[in-house]
């Protein structure tokens, strides 16, 4: 059963829909750039080619109080060209479909039996970035999550909050972009809104990067990638991550980070 959005919701659907009209470029839809003040799609060429009205697009992108369809939300979304993980943003945002994530609960023996036995560095952390459980390897690489507070162990405070993080991780700043993008994501699916809330407050008042960066409307996942750390040697190394949800649990992700080969790291370094 769905929901009627918070007001704070909608303003932030429109300006999500806002920025991902603004991306597009009227040639790929066969319409004349010609003079334009602002960049993108205009909002009647969207309502158009979505098949809705004007008025109730504006109105839409202006945050008023409607409820669109979800076969409505899929035509603007099929519009935007937003993939998959945009779309499902559209659709928490828009309130159309239950929330699909929900967090809490403890973690299973047998998940935390496993974590402890994978060889590479790894973790286990819920959809608002919290590091539950780990092993030893993924203390040496960062850091002794034992010796810290449990509000002290999220990735994205981690990243803002702790120095060693700016010196460690080479790429910071495109890699905790990356990661305010899927706790955003995030967010939006939540049916407990509270807990996120309360680190982007924090955030916001100690961290003038994620006060500037946190407005942006980019959503996205972060399932799997590349990172560079540097070492305490002062070597350099790269690794592949991968975050897999366990069966029944779709609030966690298992996150291991597997070396890479010495020849491809060279390659990554080069």
């Amino acid at each position: 059963m769905s929901s009627r959005p918070s007001p704070e919701q909608r303003r932030e659907l429109g300006s999500f829909l806002s920025s991902r009209r603004a991306r597009l470029q009227p040639d790929e839809y066969g319409l004349p750039k010609g003079p334009r003040r602002t960049p993108g799609l205009r909002r009647e060429e969207v309502a158009v080619l979505a098949g809705v009205s004007v008025s109730w697009y504006t109105w839409l992108e202006q945050g008023r109080e409607i409820q669109p369809s979800s076969d409505a939300l899929r035509r603007i979304s099929k519009v935007l060209k937003l993939d998959q993980i945009e779309s499902a943003h559209l659709f928490a945002l828009s309130s159309r479909e239950a929330p699909a994530v929900a967090t809490g609960g403890r973690l299973s023996d047998g998940l935390e039996l496993l974590v402890r036995a994978i060889h590479v560095p790894a973790y286990v952390r819920n959809t608002r970035l919290d590091i539950l459980a780990w092993n030893d390897p993924i203390a040496d690489l960062f850091v002794d999550y034992g010796l810290l507070q449990p509000h002290e162990r999220n990735t994205l405070r981690l990243l803002f909050l702790y120095p060693p993080y700016r010196t460690q991780i080479l790429d910071w700043e495109q890699m905790t972009r990356g990661m305010i993008s899927a706790f955003r994501a995030a967010r939006a699916q939540a049916q407990d809104k509270a807990p996120f809330d309360s680190l982007i407050t924090e955030l916001t008042e100690l961290s003038p990067e994620f006060r500037a960066w946190w407005p942006d409307t980019n959503v996205k996942g972060f399932d799997e990638g590349a990172k560079r750390m540097r070492l305490p040697s002062g070597e350099i190394t790269a690794f592949t991550y991968v975050a897999l949800t366990p069966v029944g649990r779709p609030d966690l992700s298992l996150v291991t980070y597997i070396p890479t080969p010495p020849a491809s790291a060279s390659e990554c370094d080069s």
